[in-house]
């Protein structure tokens, strides 16, 4: 069986080779390969994306309007923003199996209606259960979308545009939350419940026209579909011949192998793909980021600078960043990008220590916000350049197809535990220490950063079948 996986490897190494010898543009001379149905399809699945920030920037410019309509407490109205954190842990634990069981497309479309039914709950609500309820269906809905958008990219996309439209997966989230951030202030909140259902409109109707991963058809066996589905995305004049037999060679040799379950994961032969997943969804949430983009505001008010200002400079920040990491992230590399990030999200938390270091002991107090907004900035910056995407593109590429839904939901559950522990110590910690709380994370993020250097391969340039191989024999 080794014997068989080195084959696999060696054979798809060699082909690598003679590739990269022959320039891109005679390449698609010769195959005449057309990448129209790539770019659907990845349109399609990023609406899934969109539809992600929708729900996670809904209740920022709707707190106040939906607590003096529907007389809510604080409490009760805290109830409403943290429940989505859970129904989204629960997306997580569920997205794998789904996605191995009714195809990434048939997630994709489960996720979809209960977003749906979350968004029409809210919108109907007349007191905070109703309310709750949508919130939990939306969240669940999110959980299934930060896993298998990513998944169902990898899966479509050639080696050399993977990196590229896998991160357009990250720049939807942060167009989502940024339009409902702008649009928030000016509709009602329902009427802004009512454009969640934009994407997830657009996500439904686009299902209809675009295919299945091939790589999931291949898994189930199901032969004929594989090879259309395969020919459908590479153009009708593309030869993928050599690409069908790499995929079925691959998933033929995995398939001698038991189906894997969650205890499995940690046996030898996958243990390293599965450190490298959960510890960078570890990384990239308990450096911070969701403490700091959750309470952005309140942190430019503490520090003396315009919270309004502020909070566009970050929103109009993050959305430009995080294009140009997905410009560059087949160019330049995962693990660059990775390396860079990290150590602007350290210095960021540096500055943002400084400057509340400053501010505590009232030494050079007129510096403390300009520090602190530099800061912050810097560290949404660092994060979007490659921390925010990159982690979910090595994570959607280093899986062997069959323990993928189960790896798949393990990262994507720690992911979501991270995101929640983080916004709910948050507040706690900056009690203890304004600067300690930043000191803490720029340890972390340095942590993360020696992670990276030891354990993360470089995944450009290089097929699925060649990464997972590679990493997990």
């Amino acid at each position: 069986m080794m014997d068989t996986i080195e084959k696999v490897v060696e054979q798809t190494e060699n082909a690598v080779e003679d590739e990269t010898r022959a320039p891109l543009i005679d390449q698609d001379k010769n195959g005449k390969e057309n990448n129209f149905m790539v770019y659907l399809s990845t349109f399609v699945a990023v609406c899934g994306s969109f539809a992600f920030g929708s729900c996670a920037g809904y209740s920022s410019p709707t707190q106040s309007a939906i607590r003096e309509d529907l007389n809510l407490s604080i409490a009760e109205y805290s109830l409403f923003g943290s429940i989505l954190t859970f129904g989204a842990m629960i997306g997580a634990i569920a997205s794998g199996p789904m996605a191995d069981l009714f195809g990434r497309k048939g997630a994709l479309r489960i996720s979809t209606a209960f977003c749906t039914a979350g968004w029409l709950a809210i919108y109907f609500a007349q007191g905070p259960l109703p309310l709750d309820i949508g919130r939990l269906a939306t969240g669940f809905g999110m959980g299934v979308f930060s896993y298998v958008v990513p998944v169902f990219i990898a899966e479509i996309a050639p080696k050399n545009l993977r990196g590229a439209l896998t991160a357009a997966n990250q720049l939807m989230i942060c167009a989502g939350v940024s339009v409902a951030f702008i649009i928030g202030t000016v509709l009602t909140w329902r009427v802004l419940a009512l454009t969640g259902l934009i994407p997830c409109a657009v996500l439904l109707v686009g299902l209809f026209f675009v295919p299945e991963s091939p790589r999931w058809l291949a898994k189930i066996g199901k032969q004929k579909e594989f090879e259309a589905a395969l020919r459908k995305l590479r153009g009708p004049d593309a030869d993928v011949s050599a690409e069908a037999d790499e995929i079925q060679d691959y998933i033929e040799t995995l398939q001698r192998l038991p189906k894997a379950k969650i205890f499995d994961l940690f046996q030898r032969r996958y243990l390293r793909s599965v450190t490298i997943g959960v510890g960078l969804m570890v990384c990239q949430q308990f450096g911070g980021i969701n403490g700091i983009c959750f309470y952005t505001s309140s942190i430019f008010e503490s520090a003396g600078f315009p919270a309004d200002i502020g909070t566009i400079i970050y929103a109009i920040l993050q959305v430009i960043i995080t294009g140009l990491n997905a410009l560059f992230v087949d160019k330049a590399g995962r693990k660059p990008l990775l390396l860079v990030s990290g150590a602007g999200l350290v210095i960021g938390c540096l500055l943002a220590a400084l400057s509340f270091y400053f501010k505590t002991y009232e030494i050079a107090v007129d510096a403390a916000p300009a520090l602190a907004v530099t800061g912050i900035l810097l560290y949404i910056a660092s994060f979007s350049a490659g921390m925010g995407a990159v982690p979910w593109i090595i994570m959607s590429e280093i899986f062997p197809i069959n323990i993928k839904g189960a790896a798949g939901s393990l990262a994507t559950l720690v992911n979501w535990f991270g995101a929640w522990a983080v916004s709910f110590t948050f507040n706690f910690l900056l009690t203890w220490s304004s600067y300690g709380t930043f000191l803490l994370y720029a340890a972390i993020n340095f942590a993360g950063i020696v992670f990276i250097i030891v354990m993360v391969p470089e995944t450009k340039g290089r097929t699925l079948e060649q990464i997972q191989a590679a990493i997990n024999t």
